[in-house]
């Protein structure tokens, strides 16, 4: 399957909703005006992955933040992205379900790694929850105990990617 790139636009929102709350719990979800948000600020982090007919199967999207680590705040307020250095962070990673272990979210963190390395970001941070800790092992990342972050009530783990 060829997956092409390219920046979210409003016109994705519906199917990028439906994409979010089928890949994340209620208190996990990012809201529709999160979302929107996302869109008109960081458009140019906020990566979505479509087949030959334009088909969405996944996103990737998050800000470029000034220290290693994720914090709830950045789940709820959105400031444009620095034009170089910092940290990519990755407040959402999901895929279609009917495309999932078809290596679709492999295809978007190596393409916001490409984005980061051109803007030349320090590396990628994220939380994820413990039983993804091994996934985002294999592609690289480095896990470094528990977060600060207390969204949705659960426990996360900071996992980081250095590019420098």
């Amino acid at each position: 399957m060829a997956i092409k790139f390219r920046e979210a636009g409003l016109t994705d929102l519906p199917k990028i909703m439906e994409i979010e709350q089928q890949g994340f719990t209620p208190e996990e979800a990012a809201s529709e005006r999160a979302m929107v948000e996302r869109i008109g600020i960081i458009s140019d982090s906020f990566i979505v992955a479509v087949n030959g007919t334009e088909e969405i199967l996944g996103y990737v999207v998050g800000p470029v933040i000034s220290q290693r680590y994720l914090s709830d705040e950045l789940f709820d307020k959105t400031t444009a992205n620095p034009t170089k250095g910092g940290f990519q962070a990755i407040l959402s990673l999901a895929v279609e379900p009917s495309y999932r272990k078809q290596k679709v979210g492999s295809a978007l963190l190596a393409e916001i790694k490409r984005i980061a390395i051109f803007h030349e970001r320090i590396g990628i941070t994220l939380t994820c929850l413990a039983e993804l800790v091994p996934y985002y092992e294999k592609q690289g990342y480095s896990a470094e105990g528990l977060s600060n972050s207390q969204h949705a009530g659960e426990e996360w783990f900071n996992m980081v990617l250095l590019l420098k």
